[in-house]
């Protein structure tokens, strides 16, 4: 049975041309790129062009201020420690209540050790955030403001340029978790007041385990890594040569494609949404309104049980999720989802759908096609259902 595969906010296929530009720096050109013989020096050129690529992508000015790392998390974590530690006299973090664990966490932990005080800044019931709490977190205490492009589970798109200039005007840093924006929409990152960015590989078509951390010309940076001189000093380890090219070329690739990959999903997305709004009553759609992502779909089945969907899903050959796989396992509903108020009805029934440029309209036409039942199953099962359930349902 061939697989629907509607979970690419999670993890993305590798693209079989990325996986053809790595493959020699497994085999041929192995040599370390620290190393000063010729099988080192051989390696060299590929990492400067992968450095050049993922630039091009970001928008940004100049390449030496892409730093390579692990992935996202890396990244975000590099972001919050060094901003801390190159600014001694502030100590405050600026957030945002639906941001990523990777950042949430990181940011909890800094708050339970009395390493830092965190403003949490709340959303609307459509996901938007509070620009007058923000704006009123502000100040000379603050070392850093994190705030996400795009949130991983509704596709939600946060003003990150205008909320960088007010940062700025308060003499913070501003970091972005882009893992979710990256290759998904421009970001002309030089026009903007942003000093630090998180991306991954994996979400992209490119392979796990390797990430950037851009940090713009002038911005101190503390290591998080401390030990050779690679990264210029900046992030120690042997540079993972393979997981470097695949990046940069994946990141080639969604800039060729950037505009078309970017209608054709949000097409299928919206095909998907509507076709499933019409065919399932007491839907509805999570951190709608304003701009999202456009390959994200977040709805919410009301008094259906999300996981039991998900595993009806699955058995019928349509993968998807119910929110951050980082929390996956987890049966409590997603914070993101709490931060937008959706009812309690409502939290446990919500499924993200994550398309890819690999996604079709027969993708979309199957799981139209599947779901309406799967649904009607589920909500069978709720004893509240029989109160609620509409006439034409019942």
């Amino acid at each position: 049975m061939a697989v629907v595969y509607l979970d690419n906010n999670a993890t993305t296929r590798v693209d079989p041309r990325v996986v053809q530009t790595m493959l020699p720096f497994f085999t041929e050109s192995f040599g370390n790129a620290s190393s000063t013989h010729d099988y080192g020096a051989a390696v060299a050129p590929a990492l400067k062009d992968a450095r050049k690529q993922v630039q091009a992508l970001l928008g940004a000015e100049f390449d030496h201020e892409v730093i390579f790392t692990s992935g996202g998390t890396e990244s975000d974590t590099t972001a919050i420690f060094s901003a801390l530690e190159t600014a001694p006299e502030r100590n405050e973090i600026v957030t945002s209540a639906v941001e990523h664990p990777a950042v949430l966490n990181v940011c909890q932990n800094l708050e339970r050790t009395g390493r830092a005080k965190v403003h949490y800044i709340g959303v609307d019931g459509a996901g938007a955030l509070d620009l007058d709490a923000y704006r009123a977190a502000l100040s000379d205490k603050t070392a850093l403001v994190s705030i996400m492009w795009a949130n991983n589970e509704t596709g939600k798109i946060f003003p990150v340029a205008e909320l960088a200039t007010l940062a700025k005007a308060a003499g913070a840093l501003f970091h972005t978790d882009a893992v979710q924006a990256f290759g998904k929409i421009d970001m002309a990152l030089k026009d903007t007041a942003i000093d630090l960015l998180s991306l991954s590989g994996h979400k992209i078509h490119g392979p796990k385990g390797i990430g950037a951390l851009y940090v713009r010309k002038g911005v101190k940076l503390s290591p998080l890594f401390r030990g050779g001189k690679q990264e210029r000093g900046r992030r120690a380890g042997t540079e993972n040569v393979p997981g470097i090219v695949g990046l940069g070329a994946a990141a080639e690739f969604a800039r060729q494609n950037l505009a078309e990959d970017f209608a054709r999903m949000k097409a299928l997305r919206d095909r998907l949404e509507s076709g499933l709004l019409a065919a399932i009553p007491l839907a509805r759609v999570n951190g709608a309104g304003g701009e999202r992502l456009p390959n994200t779909l977040n709805i919410s089945f009301d008094y259906a049980d999300g996981e039991a969907v998900l595993h009806k899903l699955d058995r019928a050959g349509v993968a998807a999720s119910s929110g951050s796989a980082c929390a996956s396992g987890s049966m409590e509903p997603s914070h993101v989802l709490r931060a937008l108020n959706i009812p309690p009805h409502a939290l446990q029934g919500a499924i993200r759908f994550s398309l890819s440029r690999e996604t079709a309209g027969e993708d979309i036409g199957k799981v139209l096609a599947v779901l309406p039942e799967i649904v009607a199953n589920a909500r069978e099962k709720s004893p509240l259902w029989a109160e609620v359930r509409p006439p034409q349902v019942a």
